[in-house]
Order: C-alpha cells, then structure tokens, then sequence
C-alpha cells in the first residue's frame, strides 16, 4: 500500500509467553536493521521473563530522510510507522496486557520512533529506552503534545558527538519528557559512535526490573 507501506510487515514475537510474561517489550529496529537484529541486542539485557515483540519496518526503513528532516518529507512512511507501532501496542493491549506492563525500547532510528509514538501517546509504561534516538522533526517543531507519562521510567542514552542525532535534540526531548510527567534519566556519552555501549544495555536491564 503506497499510503501504507508498513501496514503489513511482519510483526515478530520471541521470549517469554506474553500471557504469562512478566512484561512485554515492544523492540524498534534502526534505518537499514531488521526484527532479527534488535533481537540480537534484546540478547543482551539478559532478562528471561519478558515476552519480545518486534515489528519490521518495510524495506528496513521506518521513514527516508533524517528525523531532523520536515515531518512532511518522511511522509506517508513516518504515519504509517507510528501506526504501526501503535497497533502492536494496541494488540498487546487487547490481550489483556496494560501499558503499565509494556515497554518500549528503541535504536537510532527506532528511537526516534519509539520517542515520537510514545509523546503522542502518553500514559502509564513499565519503561522507554531511547538509544541513540530524540523526538521526530525540525528545529522549533511545537512539542504540545497531550496526555501525562504519570512517572514513567524512561532513559535516554547518545553520544554528544553522534553523527546522526545532535546531543541538543536528546537535552530537548528529555525536557519534554519532563513536562510529560516521566522520570527521565538521561546519559550523553563522550566521543562515543553510533552505538550501544554497555552502561545502556544495564541502564535498559535495570529499567526491565532484573534481578541484580
């Protein structure tokens, strides 16, 4: 669907039952990455009694341009990815799961989608991790998003000299997600890459709730 593209990529669920599981983790793969390969990172959070849900953007790319880009030149795709998105948290949802009970983790590009659903869709989670990620748009794009996190744990982690997210988008998204009512927890890192770092991958296991 040319107004869809998303609409009917596989949505892929690996871990725990989720009709058992302690949580479930909705996992947002980055621009050229696929399900397969965010699992790959989720492997390493080493928690064993989360359900994993991941949904695989069409052609590898949830939108074309750079998440600074005007939102009207990444789309139909940036609609159609928050759509999405917003249909496995809903599927989740109608298995009886609460939104308390559902995280959100994403890389890179998958941050800044996991971010930008997330602040149009603001309620109770178990937790958001943004790695490598900030809210979608331009400089001076209004942030009036509604709705209130009600002390959502959520951490924000970048480098400050990050090639593709400028270290001032991640201070502004964990300004908003303040006024949004989350409990922010954000880590700029020296000199790092385009990457995951290990302090990450503990700060998303502690947020998880594993047990040390």
């Amino acid at each position: 669907m040319l107004d869809d593209p998303h609409a009917d990529q596989p949505v892929i669920w690996r871990g725990a039952d989720p009709s058992t599981a302690r949580l479930v983790v909705v996992l947002v793969h980055g621009r050229g990455a696929s399900a397969a390969a965010i699992f790959t990172l989720a492997d390493q959070f080493e928690v064993g009694d989360v359900a994993y849900v991941a949904p695989e953007a069409a052609d590898h790319t949830w939108y074309p341009y750079s998440f600074l880009a005007p939102l009207e030149q990444n789309e139909p795709n940036l609609s159609s990815a928050l759509h999405r998105l917003a249909g496995v948290v809903d599927d989740v949802v109608g298995r009886g799961i609460p939104s308390s009970r559902i995280a959100l983790v994403g890389f890179s590009q998958g941050a800044c989608l996991t971010l930008e659903y997330v602040a149009r869709h603001a309620q109770r989670y178990a937790a958001v991790a943004g790695l490598s990620g900030g809210l979608i748009g331009p400089p001076g794009t209004p942030r009036d998003y509604a709705g209130t996190l009600a002390q959502t744990p959520l951490f924000l982690g970048c480098s400050d000299v990050d090639a593709h997210v400028p270290v001032e988008r991640v201070h502004e998204s964990a300004a908003v997600f303040s006024r949004l009512g989350a409990v922010v927890d954000e880590r700029i890192y020296p000199g790092m890459s385009h990457t995951v770092n290990r302090d990450e991958l503990d700060a998303v296991r502690a947020l998880l709730g594993a047990p040390r």
